[in-house]
């Protein structure tokens, strides 16, 4: 029988959605597929000390137990993106979203209804792996609710050891996964805000190829893209997060053209 107890790792803490206060520009930060807030946590606080307002969203059904995930569908998890953007748009905030993996996804999909002054989506997803089992998650997951995940690819081992996720993936989740990346692929041509793309060439959990797919059909005049040379998947946490920060930083200060010492 599947072991309900809640997993060691997700301490209240990390479960918890943060906001740090700060000067005029809101930055809104997304975490990925299985994730917490707290893999944005050190992000947030580095653009915190740049004198930005910060605010880590908790997206829906996440971080508690993985079978709360049954439950949510993607349009869920953008409506929890979506409440974050008015909570720092009506405290009066020129708002910048940044994303890892599913979180850059939702990002961009969110840069496709609403303005922005800027994007910055990390180890992004443009499309899953070719599988047929993805076109039935409804029905094998009656059958097997979850499979556990693969080998990782963290480059700093220390670090990994206090990273914060769900130890499987809810297989019913995967296709409501799919669903939303499929409908992010198709909404970029209508991302016109500046757009960041940062992306691992040593990623083992989303292909680096998936970065110049959304880069290059992004509706965007202004863009970018980094890539980054020794870090596994979650880059906002690996061997280096201080580049990874430093440029999200950067780029918010250029598509706002404020900081705040």
């Amino acid at each position: 029988m599947e072991n309900q107890s809640i997993h060691p790792l997700l301490t209240p803490e990390a479960n918890r959605p943060f906001l740090f206060s700060g000067g005029s520009v809101g930055c809104l930060l997304i975490h990925g597929f299985t994730g917490t807030p707290n893999e944005m946590r050190g992000l947030g606080r580095f653009l915190a000390d740049e004198g930005h307002t910060v605010l880590g969203v908790r997206l829906f059904a996440h971080s508690i137990e993985p079978r709360d995930m049954m439950r949510a569908a993607w349009h869920d998890w953008a409506a929890s993106v979506e409440d974050g953007y008015w909570m720092l748009r009506e405290a009066g905030r020129e708002v910048v979203v940044l994303g890892l993996s599913m979180g850059g996804a939702l990002a961009l999909e969110l840069a496709a209804r609403l303005p922005l002054a800027g994007v910055v989506a990390m180890a992004a997803p443009a499309a899953m792996p070719k599988d047929w089992r993805l076109n039935f998650t409804r029905q094998i997951s009656l059958v097997i609710p979850y499979v556990d995940k693969g080998p990782s690819d963290w480059v700093d081992p220390s670090v990994a050891a206090h990273h914060v996720d769900y130890p499987r993936y809810p297989v019913r989740s995967t296709g409501e996964l799919r669903q939303l990346i499929a409908h992010m692929y198709e909404a970029l041509p209508r991302v016109t805000a500046p757009t960041l793309i940062i992306h691992s060439r040593t990623d083992g959990g989303v292909a680096p190829e998936n970065a110049q797919v959304i880069f290059d059909r992004l509706g965007a005049a202004e863009r970018e893209l980094l890539w980054i040379e020794r870090s596994g998947h979650v880059l906002t946490e690996d061997a280096e997060h201080l580049r990874v920060w430093r440029a999200c930083a950067d780029w918010v200060h250029r598509v706002t053209r404020s900081r705040v010492s």
